[in-house]
């Protein structure tokens, strides 16, 4: 089954409509993505390509610009070895996009601002890694984010990224709203 298109409208308002006259145009909308990448991150295809493989940063973001027109949504994407431009660059999303996508690096196991600011600003948050860190050494197994998203995806190289990306479009278009805008939402089993 191909995934659905994700899809808004947003209604241009007049003040106030005669009755009887042509209902508000709506004019489509794209999703919007934010795509962080922590430290090291500018290192891809270089840095360790046993473990974190030869894609390097600038391909894997031309790949999710492409899977994100393609599905009919725009990604922004930044990345900072710095953990406090990290937590600034989650907390403007907010104020523009309808979903995050975050590989926090080193700052998986550490940060506590980062987490907080995920929170905070409550959108929701798919959090990817290139290898599998729970495979990896033991430190690398907990995840602070972790609990502030809606999902992690890990161990798939650059597709982890791909799969982040998708899950992301998945939880803004509705199918799954509630459970993805909120993980205290989703059904203990």
């Amino acid at each position: 089954m191909a995934p659905r298109r994700p899809t808004r409208a947003i209604a241009e308002r007049s003040p106030r409509r005669a009755k009887g006259s042509t209902p508000p145009v709506t004019k489509p909308r794209l999703w919007r993505v934010c795509v962080l990448h922590g430290p090291n991150l500018n290192l891809l295809g270089t840095r360790d390509p046993a473990v974190y493989g030869t894609t390097t940063l600038a391909e894997i973001d031309a790949e999710l610009a492409r899977l994100a027109a393609a599905a009919g949504a725009e990604v922004r994407s930044a990345q900072s070895n710095v953990e406090g431009e990290l937590v600034t660059l989650v907390q403007a999303a907010r104020g523009w996009a309808d979903a995050i996508v975050i590989n926090p690096g080193g700052y998986t196991h550490t940060s506590v601002a980062l987490r907080d600011a995920i929170e905070a600003v409550a959108l929701p948050t798919v959090e990817v890694h290139l290898s599998n860190i729970h495979a990896r050494e033991e430190f690398r197994h907990h995840s602070l984010v972790a609990a502030r998203c809606v999902g992690q995806i890990c161990g798939f190289g650059a597709q982890s990224y791909y799969l982040g990306l998708y899950a992301a479009l998945r939880c803004v278009e509705g199918s799954n709203r509630v459970r993805c805008a909120d993980p205290e939402a989703a059904p203990q089993e």
